[in-house]
């Protein structure tokens, strides 16, 4: 594996074809690459983003001290759901 250790790295198609499973391996641990033929991009490798929220997450209900007790939430979510 010819690449340094970038996170958006550029490699050859014929390099990713030779070390392949290396460069699975590699993305399975966070990395991407951007695959070039003649000097062009060609497409890009990256992980996947399972959850589908591209790691974004959103506070809705704050449980700490400052927030609601867990009691509360769940004594209004039993009034909601009847």
């Amino acid at each position: 594996m010819k690449t340094t250790r970038r996170k958006g790295a550029i490699v050859g198609v014929k390099e990713l074809r030779h070390n392949l499973d290396e460069y699975i391996t590699e993305v399975g641990k966070g990395r991407s690459f951007t695959v070039v033929r003649r000097s062009r991009p060609v497409f890009k490798i990256s992980p996947i983003d399972e959850w589908g929220d591209e790691g974004k997450w959103e506070r809705v209900i704050d449980f700490g001290p400052k927030g609601i007790p867990a009691k509360e939430m769940l004594r209004i979510l039993k009034k909601i759901d009847g």
